[in-house]
C-alpha cells in the first residue's frame, strides 16, 4: 500500500490574521507536522489557494456585494468572498509554523478568475482539472488521508473528488488535522463525506498504530 497525505490550504489566509480565518485554523500546523514526520506515510502533498487579485469569488469583483453574500459566478450561485490568498502574498503563502520540507508536491489552485476551485482536484465547474489525480496515480497512491482547511468547504471538496475520481483508493479524513468556518457545515460536511465512503479518523489513532 502506498499512502500519501494531502495537506489542503494551510495557508496565511485561513489562519487567525488572514483575510478569510477560519477559527483555529493555526491549530493543525502541529497536527500536519507530526503526521508529516511519522514515518506513516510515502508521499506527502499539499494545495495551495492561488487566487488572481480579479478573482470573480471576491466581493470586491461585485459592485454593491459585501463577503460572504450569495452572489452569481459564470451563471451559476457563488458565496462572495473577501479578497484571499492573492498570488505572491503573504495571505497565500503557507502557514510559517507549517514544515514544508517534507512536502513533495504543491498543487496550486483557484487561479482561473471565472470559476472558484475549493477542491484540490477540479474546479467548481468540474470541468477544469488541476492535475493531482493524474500525479497520485503516477506515483501508484493506493491510500489518500485528507486533512486541513475549512472542513466544511475545500477540504470537504476534495474528499468527495478523491472519492469519485480515484476509485479504489482508500480515503480518510483526519478530523482532529481539520477545522472548518461554520459549526452545522462542518457535521453535514462529515456526515457527507462519510456517506460517500470515506473514513474518519484521528491523527491520534494514526500516530498510535
Amino acid at each position: 500500500m502506498t499512502r500519501a497525505l494531502l495537506l489542503i490550504d494551510i495557508q496565511n489566509g485561513f489562519c487567525p490574521g488572514g483575510n478569510l480565518p477560519v477559527a483555529g485554523g493555526d491549530q493543525v500546523v502541529p497536527v500536519a507536522n507530526a503526521l508529516m514526520h511519522s514515518g506513516r506515510y510515502d508521499l506527502i502533498v499539499a494545495s495551495q489557494d492561488w487566487h488572481p487579485a480579479n478573482h470573480g469569488s471576491f466581493a470586491s469583483q461585485h459592485p454593491g456585494a459585501k463577503p460572504f453574500d450569495l452572489g452569481e459566478l459564470s451563471g451559476k450561485p457563488q458565496v462572495l468572498w473577501p479578497d484571499h490568498c492573492v498570488q505572491g502574498t503573504p495571505d497565500a503563502e503557507f502557514h510559517p509554523g507549517l514544515d514544508l520540507s517534507a512536502i513533495a508536491h504543491v498543487q496550486k489552485k483557484g487561479e482561473n478568475p471565472a470559476v472558484d476551485s475549493y477542491s484540490a482536484f477540479r474546479d467548481n465547474d468540474r470541468a477544469a482539472l488541476t492535475g493531482l489525480v493524474g500525479y497520485l496515480k503516477n506515483k501508484g497512491v493506493t491510500a489518500l488521508d485528507i486533512m486541513g482547511l475549512a472542513t466544511d468547504y475545500c477540504v470537504r471538496f476534495s474528499a468527495l473528488d478523491a472519492v469519485d475520481m480515484l476509485p479504489g483508493v482508500q480515503v480518510r479524513l483526519i478530523e482532529d488535522g481539520s477545522r472548518g468556518i461554520d459549526p452545522d457545515g462542518v457535521h453535514a460536511a462529515i456526515e457527507e463525506m462519510r456517506s460517500a465512503g470515506v473514513a474518519v479518523v484521528s491523527s491520534k489513532d494514526i500516530l498510535a498504530a
